[in-house]
């Protein structure tokens, strides 16, 4: 197993404060989430997490946002933002605040809507930031293929580094193949991952890549 831990990318001039402010949330409502008694736990989560069947029937729609910040467990969260903290702040770096805020939440809500859609019927409420994130991924392949990202490989606790594009390249064939093997109503109920949401997230990250690179490049030219 492995992990992205950073990236050799050159920062752009802007803070990326609000990617900081979204993993501090998420830390935040986690923790909210481990205090409650099982019982409350269940039905925050059915709250606000994103349930197929509700969002198909045009029901609780808000909840495409909300559940970009709930996580199903520890290892679910860790992974998320370790994510989160490599790739989105090169994003907000180089397109600002505002923009990056839309992106990632559209890219969110754009997430849950996969889900839903190949999942219309199912009852399990649809958690984590993993959509969003994987909208961060889309884009990063868009606007640093020739990047590198810093590798921990976990079994022999080492790391070596290789181009954004193979690596990310790689996650999204994982996330394809897995995805097609859950096109079944039973297979996708017995998945434990919205490997639609990634697959959604990731697609409108590399649309919005390429408009959003554009966009900077003429900030850029005009600065």
């Amino acid at each position: 197993m492995f992990f992205p831990i950073g990236d050799d990318n050159v920062k752009g001039h802007s803070k990326p404060i609000l990617n900081y402010l979204f993993i501090i949330v998420n830390v935040a409502v986690f923790f909210y989430e481990f205090s409650l008694p099982e019982a409350a736990l269940n039905q925050f989560i059915f709250t606000y997490g994103s349930i197929p069947a509700e969002i198909t029937s045009f029901q609780d729609l808000y909840t495409l946002f909300t559940c970009i910040f709930l996580h199903g467990g520890w290892m679910h969260l860790l992974g998320n933002m370790l994510f989160l903290w490599v790739f989105g702040d090169n994003i907000e770096s180089s397109i600002g605040s505002f923009r990056y805020f839309i992106f990632y939440v559209g890219g969110g809500v754009i997430a849950s809507l996969a889900h839903a859609f190949l999942s219309p019927g199912s009852q399990v409420p649809c958690v984590g930031a993993s959509g969003a994130i994987a909208a961060c991924l889309g884009a990063y392949l868009v606007m640093y293929p020739g990047s590198r990202v810093r590798i921990l490989f976990i079994l022999f606790l080492t790391t070596f580094r290789v181009s954004a594009i193979y690596f990310l390249g790689f996650w999204i064939i994982q996330q394809l193949v897995s995805g097609v093997g859950t096109l079944s109503t039973a297979a996708a109920e017995s998945a434990g991952v919205a490997y639609w949401a990634h697959i959604g997230g990731f697609v409108f990250g590399v649309i919005a890549g390429f408009i959003l690179r554009g966009q900077v490049k003429e900030l850029h030219q005009h600065a």
